[in-house]
Parts: structure tokens; C-alpha cells; sequence
């Protein structure tokens, strides 16, 4: 019944933004933080940003930090990821996740228990 699906995916030049969208459905949206989270061909998944219930909390990845917003539309079930100044090395699949963790927002996979399918950005150079 808890689903997550991401939208806004799509082809980018180098310097350019972007805003990838996850509408989640199934739960209580506003009792969760959510987080995003990136995956490379070859390589493992990385932690990108979370957000915290009501959005004042927010945690970045050295790699995407004062680049990358991440924020949330309760009322919409929504959580956002807006991709400024992008490079070449935010090409991915970025996938959108529900933490299960209620103290922290945790940078780890094992804290997510539902995912997204993930959409796919590439920055061209």
C-alpha cells in the first residue's frame, strides 16, 4: 500500500537545474522524514539529502551541499529535490526513500524502509 513515485527526471547541460518530485501515497506523509538518496551505474547507492516531518531539519551530503534543496509539501504528500549547478558527476538515478527512523535523519539505506522506483538524471557536459 505505500508507495513512492518520483517524477522530473530527465536530460540537463552542465551548470543547469533541475527539480525531481516524490509523491507518496499510502501513508501518513507529515509523521515521516524522508530522504534522497542517488545510485551510478557500477557503483553503490549514496545518500543525497533528508528532510525532516514539517521540513525544518534538513541534511546534505558534502557532495551536493549549498547545490542540491531538498524540502517537503505535506499537504501535497510531495518531498522535492531541487538540483542546482549541476555536473556531470549528478548523473544518476535517484531514487526517493521513508525513513524509519523517528530520532535522526540518518544518511544510511538500512534507516529507509520503502523506496521509489528512481528517475533518471543526466548531466551532459
Amino acid at each position: 500500500q505505500v508507495q513512492l513515485v518520483e517524477s522530473g527526471g530527465g536530460l540537463v547541460q552542465a551548470g543547469g537545474s533541475l527539480r525531481v518530485s516524490c509523491t507518496a501515497s499510502g501513508f501518513t506523509f507529515s509523521s515521516y522524514h524522508m530522504g534522497w538518496f542517488r545510485q551510478t551505474r557500477g557503483k553503490e547507492r549514496e545518500f543525497v539529502a533528508a528532510i525532516s516531518t514539517s521540513g525544518v531539519n534538513r541534511r546534505y551530503s558534502d557532495s551536493v551541499r549549498g547545490r542540491f534543496i531538498i524540502s517537503r509539501d505535506n499537504a501535497k504528500n510531495t518531498a522535492y529535490l531541487q538540483m542546482n549547478s549541476l555536473k556531470p558527476e549528478d548523473t544518476a538515478v535517484y531514487y526517493c526513500a521513508r525513513s524509519s527512523r523517528f530520532n535522526i535523519l540518518s544518511t544510511m539505506q538500512e534507516a529507509y524502509d520503502y523506496w521509489g522506483q528512481g528517475t533518471q538524471v543526466t548531466v551532459s557536459s
